[in-house]
């Protein structure tokens, strides 16, 4: 062993037992290392810094952007309602449906932006159907490593063994290559779920931030909002037709017109009225009674509208918390509201809300609410549209608005423009698998094209790239090269085929496959992937094989990481969310990777041949 290669061992020995400590972070020890390999006298600086440079880092970065531009624009939320609604309140079908939903969309993109975009959408489905989340959130991992399994673009690790082999000279694989196996081991995957959801902790989500910010339902319960709502459609020669709401008093007569839905051709929007507002025939207008004595039979007959069913279980703006928000503010001693009644504030025509509740201390008050007058400290329910509730946030001068229900995590920044970004995700698949272009540059136009047609705007883009992640593949990067140079990747090969004999390829991959998921138990599936890729291929070298096989079980491998939270990033999402401990992903974890490695072993050489 010479001095460069003890030297770049040591190294590689220091950053993994950072990794296994978790200090300092994944990043800064990349970052680290990118400062010391040219230390060492076997790297130069550039090609220390070579990584930031390499087209798999910024297809990495550009997928996840990909990601974020499918959830602002509501592509991935409709999925959920999609199972939610197909899985009809079983559990068995809600779990199959979750996990081939799940491992179809990550097949094209991070599996990581998967399960960060489909935590919320699981935690809704949870919350509406009454199950812990536990229940599903380990599942929605499992699903999500497993699509790595499934395409080229699936999975960091991927990219990094298909780098390394054009590296060596090779021509990589194919966009599909992968998808057979993928295919088993979903299949695999959701039997063995299926069987082993009976040793998944019971317990829901943590108490955390789910648990304590209120939600709608809460601040119906507060402010007795409940059967306040009504629908109505105006007949052709409603009196309401063609003149402003100011002119029809109906505030002064307890009813609030909350908003109105419009239709224009096949699409309909949401209007906010205000006093100069006028009604057409066939608008469908929300109402809040806040009077009591209010009759809403007599408004209908008098007014010349026909009342809309609600759904079962519809509460007070439940269904339009994309469009319509509520949140709860205070009156400050300095406001000039202070004084003037609910009415005389004119908070729709200034703000653009409507106070539809009031509290002073504990009391809320609902008789003759428009007529009273507000004073210091009272708690106001206001609802308007989400872009004037985050107006409100900015301006506290005349009130002091609370913390944002939870519902306003789940608004939809962008949802018209969902057809847009179907198409254009549409045509970044299909430019990858003609190969048409590099897939760098399929990705790029997707991205480009995503932010003309405004589906995502350059804030959020760079908000979603997991710089973290990019840092980690950036930084281990050279080591790869450093090894390569130094002997390190031959001696580690001599030593893997000293310990099993080059009689029997199959138990070699075997081999690699374990090694690769017990790196995986310590170090991040992209630094195992960085560090077995060359290893695996020079392997191949020796025994005269294709390298084809020898790659793609390091990438299999790589993604079976099922059995630590902290093997993947995958994992460690749903670690808070589903509450679970270390010792459940050992439990439910260990015997599919087992299971796994044994499908792998079997597939990979009838797919790709050793000679």
């Amino acid at each position: 062993m010479n001095r460069e290669l003890l030297l770049v061992l040591l190294l590689l020995f220091a950053a993994v037992v950072m990794f296994i400590r978790g200090r300092p972070r994944m990043d800064v020890v990349a970052l680290m290392m990118i400062f010391t390999l040219p230390l060492t006298g076997v790297l130069s600086v550039s090609e220390s810094l070579a990584g930031f440079a390499d087209p798999n880092v910024i297809l990495i970065a550009l997928l996840f952007v990909l990601g974020e531009a499918l959830a602002r624009t509501g592509i991935t939320r409709r999925l959920g309602n999609w199972i939610t609604r197909r899985a009809g309140g079983s559990e068995t079908r809600l779990m199959v449906l979750l996990m081939l939903t799940v491992a179809s969309v990550g097949s094209l993109m991070s599996s990581t932006a998967v399960v960060a975009i489909f935590i919320p959408v699981v935690l809704g489905i949870c919350r509406s159907s009454g199950m812990a989340a536990s229940r599903l959130m380990m599942p929605l991992s499992f699903a999500a490593l497993i699509s790595g399994m499934m395409t080229l673009v699936a999975t960091t690790p991927n990219l990094v063994v298909n780098a390394e082999l054009v590296r060596r000279g090779q021509e990589g694989f194919d966009f599909f290559t992968i998808t057979p196996i993928g295919l088993s081991v979903l299949a695999l995957g959701i039997g063995y779920m299926l069987i082993a959801r009976r040793w998944l902790p019971e317990s829901a989500e943590e108490e955390g931030e789910v648990r304590r910010r209120l939600t709608f339902d809460d601040l119906i319960d507060r402010y007795a909002l409940e059967e306040r709502e009504f629908r109505v459609k105006l007949r052709p020669h409603s009196p309401l037709i063609g003149k402003p709401l100011e002119l029809h008093e109906l505030r002064r007569a307890g009813i609030n017109v909350l908003a109105v839905e419009r239709s224009r051709g096949l699409r309909s929007r949401l209007i906010l009225p205000t006093a100069t507002t006028e009604l057409v025939a066939g608008d469908i207008v929300l109402l809040d009674v806040i009077r009591g004595d209010a009759d809403i039979s007599h408004f209908a007959e008098a007014y010349g509208v026909d009342r809309l069913p609600l759904s079962p279980h519809h509460r007070y703006l439940t269904d339009r918390s994309q469009d319509l928000g509520m949140i709860e503010a205070i009156v400050p001693d300095d406001s000039s509201l202070v004084g003037n009644s609910v009415l005389q504030a004119r908070l729709r025509t200034v703000a653009g809300m409507t106070i539809i509740g009031l509290r002073r201390g504990r009391k809320v008050i609902r008789d003759h609410l428009l007529e009273k007058k507000l004073k210091v400290g009272d708690t106001l329910l206001l609802t308007g549209f989400w872009k004037d509730i985050n107006r409100l946030q900015q301006d506290r001068h005349e009130l002091i608005p609370l913390s944002l229900p939870a519902e306003f995590d789940e608004v939809l920044p962008a949802q018209e423009r969902m057809p847009h970004a179907l198409a254009i995700f549409g045509l970044v698949v299909v430019l990858m698998v003609v190969e048409a272009v590099p897939n760098v540059q399929a990705v790029l136009l997707g991205c480009l094209l995503l932010g003309l047609f405004r589906c995502i705007d350059m804030a959020s883009a760079y908000r979603a790239i997991n710089w973290h992640a990019l840092l980690l593949i950036v930084g281990m990067i050279p080591f790869s090269l450093a090894l390569e140079r130094t002997g390190g990747v031959d001696l580690a090969a001599d030593a893997l085929l000293d310990l099993v004999g080059a009689g029997s390829p199959r138990l070699i991959l075997a081999t690699i496959y374990v090694v690769c998921m017990m790196l995986g138990v310590f170090i991040s599936n992209v630094a195992t992937a960085i560090l077995m890729a060359p290893i695996a291929i020079t392997v191949a070298e020796y025994l005269g094989a294709s390298p084809y096989p020898f790659a793609l079980t390091v990438a299999l491998a790589a993604s079976t990481a099922f059995m630590t939270p902290v093997s993947s990033p995958v994992n460690t999402l749903v670690l808070g969310p589903g509450g679970y401990r270390f010792t459940d992903f050992l439990r439910i974890g260990l015997p599919f990777s087992i299971l796994t490695l044994l499908v792998s072993v079997a597939l990979v050489p009838l797919l790709l041949p050793f000679y």
